[in-house]
C-alpha cells in the first residue's frame, strides 16, 4: 500500500483537531460546573519557560491547516499572535482549521508532493522537501502542542483521559 502526502497528514490532523475540539468543550464545561472563567485557562503553563495554553491551541491550528498553507506558499514560519484570543475564539480557531481541512481536496494536497520549501524564523532558514517538512517538523510540532494543551487541561482538573486525546481512531471495519 502506498501513502500519498494527503494520507500521511490530513487524516491525522483531522483526528486530533476533532479530539481537541472535544477537549475544549470539556474544558468549558468544567469551568461552568466549577464557576471558573475560561479566561483563567489562557495563560496557564505547564512550566514557567513554556508557552501558555492559548499559544498551544493557536499552534495546533498553525501546524495543521497552517502547515498546508505553508507548503502551498513554499515557506512556513511561527504562528503570528497579534492579540490575546478568548477561549471561545480559540475554540473557533480549531473548528475553522478542521472545517478547512475537511473541505480540502486530496489532489490539491497531493500535487504539492516533491516540492522544496523552507521554514523561516527571523534569520533562520531551514530547507525541507514538503514530505520531510510534514513528517519531521509539522506533525511532531502538531502533536507536541496538542499534548501540551491536553496536559494543561488535566493539570487544571478537567476530567479527560487518553481516549479523549486520541479521538476517533481510524480502525478497520
Amino acid at each position: 500500500m502506498s501513502l500519498s502526502l494527503y494520507d500521511v497528514c490530513v487524516p491525522s490532523y483531522l483526528q486530533s483537531l476533532s479530539a481537541v475540539e472535544k477537549l475544549l468543550i470539556k474544558g468549558e464545561q468544567f469551568c461552568q460546573d466549577n464557576n471558573i472563567d475560561t479566561g483563567e485557562f489562557l495563560k496557564v503553563r505547564l512550566r514557567d519557560n513554556m508557552f501558555p495554553f492559548s499559544f498551544q491551541i493557536i499552534s495546533i491550528a498553525h501546524h495543521s491547516l497552517g502547515a498546508i498553507k505553508g507548503i502551498q506558499a513554499g515557506v512556513f514560519g511561527p504562528p503570528e499572535v497579534k492579540s490575546e484570543l478568548s477561549y471561545a475564539e480559540l475554540c473557533l480557531l480549531i473548528t475553522d482549521a478542521k472545517s478547512a481541512l475537511e473541505a480540502l481536496p486530496k489532489d490539491e494536497v497531493n500535487k504539492l508532493s516533491g516540492r522544496a520549501m523552507k521554514f523561516k524564523m527571523g534569520g533562520l532558514e531551514l530547507p525541507f522537501s514538503v514530505e520531510n517538512f510534514i513528517l519531521s517538523f509539522s506533525l511532531p510540532n502538531f502533536y507536541f502542542h496538542a499534548t501540551t494543551a491536553y496536559g494543561i487541561l488535566r493539570m487544571k482538573g478537567v476530567e479527560i483521559g487518553k481516549t479523549d486525546f486520541l479521538g476517533q481512531m481510524r480502525i478497520s471495519s
